[in-house]
C-alpha cells in the first residue's frame, strides 16, 4: 500500500510491524509531509518522536534516519492557516538559539499534517517532550508523573492544576446553574491549557468565567492517558458477569 493509505499516527508505542516505532520509548509515530529548506517542496516522511529527538525516516520500514531534529529548548507553533489554500495543516518547530549538534540546522522546520486533529496530536506530543523538564506539558500526561514531579516542591497527592480548578469552582461556581454542562470560553481554555503545559502556573481571579474553569478541568481529565478510574476497574464493573450479578 502507498504511504499515504499508511499514513494513521501511533501513540505511546502503538506501531506496525518492522518500523522503528516498534522500539522502547517511542512517544508517537506517524506520517508527516516536510518542507525542504532550499527547493521549498515537500516531501512524505515517516516521523518518529523519542525522548526529546523528532527523527525522520524515507518509509516505515527504514531504521536508520534521514534526519533528526532536537527537541530540547525548541518551540512547537500552529500556523494559522490560509484561505486560499484549505486542507493545508502547518506547524513548524523553532530550534533553541544555540547551537546544538544533535539538530540538522538552526533554521525552523515546517511540517503538514493530513488532518487538524493529527496536527493537534502532534503538537501536543511534542509540547509535552520540550516543556516536561520544566513541569509542563501536563495534558496527557499520565498523572503518576505530574505528582511525581511536583512533589518536588512540596507535598502533593492532586496536580496542582485540579487542586486550583476545584478550589475555585467550591468558592465561585456552587450555586452556578449548568455547572460542567454549560461550555466555557474556547480561546479562554485554549490559552489556559497552552499556559500550563509550557510550565506556567495562571492564577484564576474574580473575573474568570467559571465554566471555563470548569471546561480547562473536564478537558485535562479527558485527555488522561488512563482515566481517574483505571480501566481495570471500569472494565470489571461494566463487565457482563458483574451486571448479572448485581441485577
Amino acid at each position: 500500500s502507498s504511504p499515504a493509505a499508511r499514513s494513521k499516527s501511533m501513540v505511546m508505542g502503538e506501531a506496525s510491524r518492522g518500523s522503528p516505532s516498534l522500539q522502547e520509548g517511542v512517544l508517537k509515530a506517524g506520517w508527516l509531509k516536510k518542507q525542504r529548506s532550499i527547493m521549498k517542496n515537500w516531501q512524505l516522511r515517516w516521523f518518529v518522536l523519542r525522548a526529546d529527538h523528532l527523527y525522520f525516516y524515507k518509509d516505515e520500514e527504514e531504521t536508520k534516519p534521514q534526519g533528526c531534529i532536537s527537541l530540547k529548548g525548541s518551540q512547537v507553533n500552529e500556523l494559522t492557516a490560509n484561505p486560499e489554500e484549505p486542507g493545508r495543516q502547518l506547524f513548524e518547530i523553532v530550534p533553541a538559539g544555540e547551537k546544538d549538534k544533535a539538530a540538522m540546522s538552526h533554521e525552523s522546520f515546517l511540517l503538514m499534517a493530513n488532518s487538524q486533529s493529527d496536527m493537534d496530536d502532534w503538537v501536543k506530543a511534542i509540547r509535552r517532550v520540550i516543556w516536561a523538564p520544566f513541569g509542563g506539558g501536563i495534558f496527557g500526561q499520565r498523572l503518576e508523573d505530574t505528582v511525581q514531579y511536583e512533589r518536588k516542591f512540596g507535598p502533593r497527592l492532586t496536580p496542582l492544576l485540579v487542586e486550583q480548578c476545584v478550589d475555585f469552582i467550591r468558592e465561585q461556581g456552587l450555586d452556578e446553574e449548568g455547572l460542567f454542562r454549560m461550555p466555557g470560553q474556547a480561546n479562554l481554555v485554549k490559552e489556559l491549557q497552552e499556559a500550563f503545559d509550557c510550565g506556567d502556573k495562571p492564577q484564576f481571579d474574580s473575573n474568570t468565567d467559571v465554566h471555563t474553569v470548569a471546561s480547562l478541568l473536564k478537558l485535562y481529565l479527558r485527555e488522561l492517558p488512563e482515566p481517574v478510574v483505571p480501566f481495570f476497574w471500569l472494565n470489571l464493573f461494566c463487565s457482563p458477569l458483574l451486571k448479572l450479578v448485581y441485577i
